[in-house]
């Protein structure tokens, strides 16, 4: 790491009180170094990882990092405030910042130092260092895994440099003891597929924990707290008082970036498994590539952990093993508990039936509120529902295209059906179209109940669903047997199971009994309730005309563009949906529907034609996303402005909620109607009043634009708005240092 940090890459006194602050005093440091091309670009690019999931770490650590192609080489630059800044930690504000920038194209070498860096953060001696050292010479030593005699003085101090404290020592020296045993020593083959964080020959390697995190080792319970047994005793004996193997566990680690909350959840877990008397095997699969685990090490295991926010690759390895699977962050912030919830699962019998879930489909992690994680599995319904919302809708909508209002009369096109005529060819569409939608249902249950309860929850959430469309309980019936589906498999699941039965629980015995106690809820207890339900919905906003109309389009509208893709926008955008999925939807149904479809296409409209524009506002990669964002926005893909607001929230999207206000009530009041869910200006022939749909669009992409260009304006002209680098080192041009993140 010799080359990827240096003492002017340290701030010791960091001014910044925000997270987007800090990353820009560090990030105007790299650009001083010459390492940064464009900083706006690299904050971007940091903002967006930062979107994806929060970087605090408890113990008061902040890891902002990225990829980018702004970046000319692997940099890492440290700062630290006593006061600390709020990273999203759950245990509160970081007051040690790391922020870590790798090239597009980074090599493995480089990457897999920074892998050891991450490794390093989960010692609380070299921690404790960084925090008690006070030069920055001697604090860049410390992070490149420099011995203190090694490290240079600081200018002025003289030999007995401020750095010299014993845990600035304990830290920079490699650890010792029985925990340091060569890689080659640990159970199987596979030790090597945990030790990726040793440094490549030639580079400065990182000391703390690399020998003992990166070994598998068994623990032993009759040994000290914090010291492992000698790894691979023969049969295993020593493993516990009675002779027998310690309990053995494999995981998979993994983020989106690969960088930095893969390599610290795999030392974290190896930390608790040597505290809990549990041999853990670690599979990092960082951005510096990955070494599968052995077969006969996965074949030996009692249990898997999977801590990961991108799917794990080759999960099918691991299929009939007690797992558990949760965010990458779970696996930094408690393992322990994680340990001790595989080997519940174990004890219980529990197995997968396959592949472990991925994380949008899986339940809320230990610890989350109800409502965190009642999302978590409604969103995964969602998620699979959509597909067939938008080809069995835009199927529909061909087919009254082509053959008009009534083409819902048709005959079967298995009793009829003439090739040379249009007629016929609409009603294919259309029954083909109808059929699509008579799936909307029983997915949308099926996979809440499969984000809740694995493969096991598929077959009574279908069931739920399916009854749900016949007791005409529609949408909300679905959501109902959903999540009683996925209530029913998750309680059997804890139910202990004799030996001669586990083979078959996932096969015959959960379909069985959920599918039956689900069938019986819904056929006999809540059907009839939640069908009247739905029938007063309907009703209601079949009865919706004037000011009470175009209210609920504002209010659509808002929330189309609060999340741009996300939860809230999911839930406008399937209540939508939910209206026109009938093969003859209610024309307040579908006005709804043009009204929704209509505020999704504002933000990233009104983004491009800022760009266009307002040009110098814009970084030079906002205003090529700006490009694309023409396509996007016309095509009702609201993520397309993403970028622009995970680089200034605070004005993005609030002018976005703005403007898709406007549109959505305006879309309301104009009486526009649509039969398709998805489309974007593609399906104006299929609109209802097109040119005054048209309209409303592009009055909320002026109201958006408008106030995008009006904010960044007035933030550009306000005395002060950037301070410089910390210290004054970066010398950032002035113009760059004008656009902050957010404020």
């Amino acid at each position: 790491m010799s080359d990827m940090i240096t003492a002017d890459l340290v701030d010791l006194d960091l001014s910044a009180d925000t997270k987007e602050a800090a990353a820009r005093a560090l990030a105007e440091r790299m650009v001083a170094q010459g390492r940064v091309t464009d900083l706006e670009g690299l904050l971007a690019d940091v903002a967006a990882r930062e979107a994806q999931m929060p970087t605090g770490l408890d113990g008061g650590i902040g890891i902002p990092h990225c990829r980018s192609a702004h970046v000319t080489e692997p940099t890492l630059a440290f700062g630290r405030r006593a006061a600390g800044i709020d990273f999203g930690a759950p245990d509160g504000p970081a007051d040690l910042v790391f922020l870590i920038a790798a090239p597009a194209g980074a090599d493995d070498a480089h990457l897999t130092i920074l892998s050891s860096l991450a490794r390093q953060l989960m010692n609380a001696e070299f921690t404790a260092a960084l925090r008690s050292v006070d030069d920055p010479a001697r604090a860049a030593a410390l992070i490149r895994g420099e011995r203190a005699e090694d490290a240079p003085a600081a200018e002025g101090t003289g030999a007995a440099g401020t750095a010299t404290d014993p845990a600035a020592e304990r830290a920079a020296e490699p650890a010792a003891g029985p925990t340091a045993e060569p890689a080659e020593a640990a159970s199987g083959p596979s030790a090597s597929s945990v030790s990726s964080a040793s440094a490549p020959s030639g580079s400065a390697s990182v000391p703390v924990h690399e020998d003992s995190a990166a070994t598998p080792v068994a623990a032993s319970a009759g040994a000290a707290a914090g010291t492992t047994a000698p790894a691979a005793e023969p049969d295993g004996a020593g493993a516990d008082g009675a002779g027998r193997p310690p309990f053995r566990i494999v995981a998979v680690t993994s983020c989106p970036t690969g960088i930095a909350h893969t390599y610290m959840a795999a030392e974290s877990l190896e930390n608790a498994g040597r505290e809990a008397g549990v041999e853990v095997i670690v599979e990092t699969q960082g951005s510096a590539g990955f070494t599968r685990l052995d077969p006969a090490v996965i074949a030996a295991a009692d249990g898997v952990i999977f801590a990961h926010d991108v799917p794990v690759r080759n999960k099918e390895r691991f299929a009939g093993k007690p797992t558990v699977d949760v965010g990458v962050k779970a696996g930094i912030n408690r393992p322990g508990e994680l340990i001790t919830e595989v080997r519940g699962k174990a004890e219980r019998g529990w197995v997968t039936s396959g592949a472990a879930p991925t994380p949008v489909e899986r339940a809320g992690e230990a610890g989350e509120g109800y409502g965190t994680k009642l999302r978590k599995w409604l969103m995964s319904g969602v998620s699979y529902m959509v597909p067939f919302v938008a080809a069995g809708g835009l199927l529909i909508a061909l087919g009254f295209a082509l053959g008009g209002y009534r083409i819902n009369k048709a005959p079967s096109v298995m009793d009829h059906f003439v090739w040379t005529q249009a007629d016929s060819w609409a009603a294919l569409l259309f029954q083909i179209g109808g059929v699509a939608f008579a799936f909307l249902v029983p997915v949308l249950a099926g996979y809440i109940a499969y984000g809740m309860a694995d493969r096991p929850g598929l077959v009574p959430g279908f069931v739920g669903g399916s009854i749900a469309l016949t007791i005409n309980a529609g949408f909300l019936g679905g959501l109902a047997a959903g999540l009683i589906a996925g209530g029913v498999v998750m309680a059997i699941q804890k139910v202990r199971i004799p030996q001669a039965l586990r083979g078959i629980m996932p096969v015959v015995v959960i379909p069985l009994i959920s599918s039956a106690v689900v069938g019986f809820l819904m056929f006999v207890v809540i059907g009839k309730p939640i069908a009247s339900a739905q029938k007063g919905m309907t009703d209601w906003l079949n009865g919706l005309t004037g000011t009470n109309a175009v209210l609920l389009g504002a209010l659509l509208g808002l929330m189309m563009c609060f999340d741009l893709g996300g939860p809230v926008n999911k839930v406008a955008y399937t209540f939508a949906t939910a209206g026109i999925a009938v093969s003859d939807p209610s024309g307040s149904a579908m006005k709804i529907m043009a009204a929704v479809m209509a505020a999704g296409m504002v933000p990233p409209l009104a983004m491009a034609l800022a760009t266009t524009v307002r040009g110098r506002l814009f970084t030079q990669t906002e205003r090529e996303n700006g490009k694309a964002a023409w396509v996007l926005g016309a095509s009702f893909i609201s993520e397309g402005a993403i970028p622009f607001a995970a680089a200034d929230p605070l004005r993005v999207i609030p002018s976005a909620m703005a403007g898709g206000a406007v549109t959505g009530a305006l879309s309301m009041a104009f009486g526009a109607t649509l039969r398709a869910p998805h489309g974007g200006i593609f399906v104006v022939p299929l609109i209802g009043n097109p040119f005054l749909y048209l309209i409303a669009i592009a009055a909320g992409v002026c109201v958006t634009t408008a106030l995008v260009v009006a904010l960044k304006t007035l933030r550009k002209t306000a005395p002060g708005a950037a301070a410089p680098g910390a210290g004054g080192s970066a010398q950032t041009a002035p113009a760059e240092r004008k656009q902050p993140v957010a404020a």
